[in-house]
């Protein structure tokens, strides 16, 4: 049988108060979906699917540019925390990650994702651009984490007004999200939301050249997870996003309802929200590939919109708490994780110790493991 993410109704939790029955089991629902699955979908009725469709054709134009333009939008110095990042310049931790590995290792031969263990880099490019506007009353220790945004010359009339429209449908649904969460996790509401108020949120769309890198069980993103609190996305035009749920082991193909059914995101859980939960929440572990669906629907597309770049765009978000939080694990849910041991996909590390250090910290420990700061 398919395996399906749970739907939070995000529209329940924004029209009705939060003692309301039903906003608490909504609430419940939701944080027991990021515990099980690591992900889920929220349906929103803000999201403006003419937004995102503006965002993709954007980013197909920009990313369908020449290697000498993209590489004037490209901040290496600032461990490509802004602007452009080429393709094969980010690496998947997980090559050469021993727990990771062993993660894969304890997966069913049929559920375990494309093979990384050749540790090339990912044939992606990306595009960050930072989304929080709000300036911290205090002197960050991270400046480089908090630089300014890169607008690239040839787009500047359309570039900010576009992403700034579906960054911020995008910000505040996984905004709510994380209010939800919290209030599921019998924390306050603002728990998370307090703590990321001077997060560098970044819209970070991925983009995959199809032309090139078109043919089934290419690897465009290696079998991962992400460094930040929650990530969300929203409709690409391409299947091939696999993500595996932490409880049962299986590879799930995420896919959205149709539109007919409501306007959906995408939300996953990430390392800083694993970490803040003492491991009570595990990063979601995904890929992006280049399966039978990708390349049916990159056919299609060929046919229809000929004259359209074929690259495949992720319309991501990634939510984070702010460089200068100090990040160590909220005492009750930690004692929540010690007494959770339905656990399979994770088993080996559920001992991990969730060392205390600051957001800024953790974030450049992980950019080093993925090669994008030395």
């Amino acid at each position: 049988m398919e395996t399906t993410l749970p739907i939070i109704n995000l529209d329940l939790f924004l029209s009705e108060d939060q003692t309301s029955p039903d906003v608490v089991q909504e609430c419940k629902k939701a944080a027991d979906a990021l515990i099980v699955y690591g992900a889920l979908l929220v349906q929103d009725s803000r999201v403006s699917e003419d937004d995102n469709d503006r965002f993709l054709d954007l980013l197909e134009d920009y990313f369908a540019q020449s290697e000498t333009e993209l590489k004037k939008d490209e901040r290496p110095e600032l461990g490509y925390q802004i602007g452009v990042t080429l393709e094969n310049t980010e690496k998947p931790k997980c090559a050469v990650d021993e727990p990771c590995l062993r993660i894969i290792e304890r997966l069913a031969p049929e559920e375990r994702p494309l093979d990384i263990t050749a540790h090339n880099p990912d044939p992606k490019c990306r595009f960050f651009w930072k989304m929080n506007r709000v300036t911290p009353p205090y002197k960050t220790e991270y400046p480089n984490l908090n630089a300014p945004n890169v607008v690239p010359n040839e787009f500047k009339d359309t570039w900010e007004a576009t992403l700034e429209a579906w960054g911020n449908m995008m910000k505040n649904s996984v905004s709510s999200l994380a209010e939800m969460a919290a209030l599921g996790l019998d924390l306050p509401r603002t728990t998370f939301t307090d703590a990321g108020r001077y997060g560098p949120h970044l819209l970070a769309p991925t983009a995959s050249d199809l032309t090139k890198y078109g043919k089934q069980d290419t690897i465009l993103a290696g079998f991962h997870s992400d460094l930040n609190f929650l990530t969300i996305h929203g409709r690409s035009r391409y299947p091939g996003l696999h993500i595996w749920a932490r409880n049962t082991g299986k590879k799930i193909a995420v896919k959205f309802p149709p539109r007919s059914a409501g306007r959906f995101l995408l939300v996953q859980a990430g390392k800083q929200l694993e970490h803040i939960s003492g491991g009570l929440i595990r990063a979601g572990f995904h890929e992006v590939v280049v399966n039978a669906s990708t390349v049916q629907t990159l056919n299609e597309r060929k046919a229809i919109y000929a004259h359209r770049p074929s690259i495949r765009i992720s319309s991501t978000f990634f939510w984070h708490l702010s460089s200068d939080y100090d990040l160590k694990p909220i005492p009750s849910l930690a004692e929540r994780a010690k007494a959770y041991h339905n656990n399979q996909l994770g088993q080996e590390d559920d001992q991990h110790v969730y060392e205390p250090m600051k957001v800024g910290e953790q974030v450049l420990r992980e950019l080093r493991h993925i090669a994008l700061l030395a």
